[in-house]
């Protein structure tokens, strides 16, 4: 679901991408305290919880 949101359905796009993109956010996050505010939820995807 969050891939057709983000790219749309008529671009093809890794799965990983998002994978990629969390886990950028979360180094961004980071210096800030805020990198568990993203949860891997397994078998779902990702969390984010305030």
């Amino acid at each position: 679901q969050l891939l057709d949101r983000v790219w749309g359905r008529s671009i093809y796009v890794e799965e990983r991408t998002v994978d990629v993109h969390v886990l950028r956010l979360r180094k961004s996050l980071k210096p800030h305290g805020c990198d568990q505010m993203i949860e891997t939820v397994r078998g779902v995807g990702y969390r984010f919880s305030g």
